[in-house]
């Protein structure tokens, strides 16, 4: 059974010596070409259902972008824009909106409507003639410089915030420009009953 380590070498190196079959190298490239493409064609089919389902998630994509944009609720202009948004050009700084003694509290806003509602109530009542148009007109004027600088005061608080002071200041300007009116409504009481009433010499 123990066979001689020199003798198996030797047979060995005889089969090694001898030559291979004839064909047998075209075979062999025969074989390895066609398992080559094969192999190849797998990468690339791969590579090809791989782009199959990226451009299908492009067109996804875009299709559902599309839908959004074109379904989707409209939302306001942005700033400086005009509605089909356009960037405009501002023609002066734009100023934030002004606020009021509604904006400040609920009581504010009830005290601030009384005195709007009189003030405009009083207006209407006020029956204008020729004979006291220049009263009402001097009056007017005195209510115009109080409504500027209400609006001054209504900047103050957009800017500043509610405090105490300019709080104050809006609800005395409404109770002065209320008060005015009184005292038109008296004077022009008091012209109407002398013109109605002359006093005889």
């Amino acid at each position: 059974m123990a066979q001689d380590i020199r003798k198996l070498f030797e047979d060995d190196q005889k089969l090694s010596k001898e030559r291979m079959p004839q064909g047998h190298e075209a075979r062999f490239l025969k074989r390895l070409d066609e398992a080559l493409p094969e192999a190849e064609d797998n990468t690339s089919g791969f590579r090809f259902n791989f782009m199959k389902i990226a451009a299908s998630m492009v067109i996804f994509l875009g299709l559902a972008y599309g839908a959004v944009t074109f379904f989707g609720d409209e939302k306001p202009p942005v700033k400086g824009t005009n509605p089909d948004g356009i960037v405009t050009k501002p023609s002066e700084k734009e100023e934030p909106e002004m606020k009021s003694l509604r904006d400040v509290s609920p009581d504010l806003k009830k005290i601030e409507d009384y005195y709007l509602a009189n003030i405009n109530f009083e207006l209407s009542k006020i029956k204008l003639t020729p004979e006291n148009k220049e009263l009402f007109d001097s009056y007017v004027e005195r209510l115009d410089e109080l409504n500027e600088e209400y609006q001054l005061l209504s900047k103050e608080l957009t800017e500043d915030g509610p405090n105490e002071r300019t709080v104050d200041a809006l609800i005395n300007n409404l109770k002065l420009r209320l008060n005015l009116l009184y005292r038109l409504k008296e004077q022009l009481k008091s012209l109407n009953d002398s013109e109605m009433n002359p006093v005889s010499s």
